[in-house]
């Protein structure tokens, strides 16, 4: 019985079991195979790094308060983030990695970043 390469079609020599004839032919394979979660996933951490990008570009210095909107403006999207800090007293901090915010009165939010004893 001839066996053929998954990818290309090529005749196969060698072990029983092999399914493509070269390392290229079976990452290319798997690559198309999970194309769709992949392109879900790429969207998703682009937003979550933008995400942070803006945090970090708006505190330099490691907490300030910041209007809302001046967020939204710049493409920040509130839907995404990495993890939430539940303090204490009840408050939580949305993170997208080690920057992260606070919702306060009117549209006001306090960024921060993360700090070591924070889990």
């Amino acid at each position: 019985m001839e066996r053929n390469c998954q990818e290309c079609g090529h005749k196969l020599r060698g072990r029983k079991d092999q399914k493509f004839c070269s390392d290229s032919c079976r990452n290319s394979f798997n690559n198309k195979k999970n194309e769709d979660a992949n392109a879900s996933v790429r969207r998703i951490n682009a937003i979550l790094r933008k995400n942070r990008r803006i945090l970090a570009a708006m505190n330099p210095n490691g907490k300030i308060t910041v209007d809302g909107i001046s967020l939204a403006e710049m493409g920040f999207n509130f839907h995404y983030f990495t993890n939430i800090y539940k303090t204490q007293k009840g408050a939580q901090y949305y993170f997208c990695y080690d920057y992260g915010y606070i919702k306060m009165e009117n549209d006001q939010y306090m960024l921060v970043q993360k700090q070591d004893y924070v889990k």
